[in-house]
């Protein structure tokens, strides 16, 4: 049995972060796990400049309502998963995926959640389970699941090593310099038909 596991962010949508710091005119928070790898550090850090700019969660829901999937991006998860079972894995936050999850056709997604006050403020997260993505995989791994996983970021690179074929996909020079041994690819059919052939 194969499953395929997918990052979100970069690679079915666009980054919520930078959509946000563009709509917000907060340049600082074009920041992303591209950029800093400790995740917790990089939320916590998200977390003070909203709080320092009086900044909520509906402000940021308001923008993600006006992301649409990357072009081509449904399509290509409506053939794969008529190929094999399909599982975004991601570190964002129910409250943010929810209304993507319904532009991509619904989707199964694992990710977290954010704490939030009556006043509307994101007072924290409760993250599923530590590293997350390399937690899932080998987790699919030891229930029968053959895994195969791509994503584009330094927070993918667990699961995409720990499965039988991982791809990057749409990721940046320096993370592809850092894994040559890794396939990367850019277009949608490009990655199809890799996971195509590791089925």
């Amino acid at each position: 049995m194969n499953i395929v596991c997918l990052d979100l962010e970069g690679v079915l949508v666009p980054e919520i972060w930078i959509a946000f710091a563009k709509e917000s005119g907060i340049p600082e928070l074009t920041k992303t796990t591209r950029d800093e790898p400790d995740y917790d550090k990089l939320m916590r850090w998200r977390l003070g400049i909203l709080k320092e700019h009086g900044l909520g969660l509906k402000d940021v829901q308001n923008t993600i309502a006006k992301i649409d999937p990357i072009p081509g991006a449904k399509d290509f998860l409506d053939e794969l998963r008529s190929l094999t079972q399909v599982l975004i894995i991601s570190d964002t936050f129910d409250q943010f995926a929810t209304p993507l999850m319904k532009k991509l056709g619904w989707p199964t997604i694992f990710c977290n959640t954010l704490e939030v006050a009556d006043n509307d403020e994101i007072t924290g997260f409760r993250m599923r389970i530590e590293d997350s993505k390399l937690t899932t995989v080998k987790a699919l791994q030891s229930i029968g699941f053959e895994t195969i996983a791509s994503g584009d970021s330094y927070n993918d690179l667990g699961m995409i090593k720990a499965s039988k074929a991982g791809f990057l996909f749409k990721s940046t020079d320096k993370i592809k310099a850092d894994n040559p041994d890794l396939e990367a690819f850019e277009t949608y059919d490009e990655l199809l038909n890799a996971i195509k052939k590791s089925l």
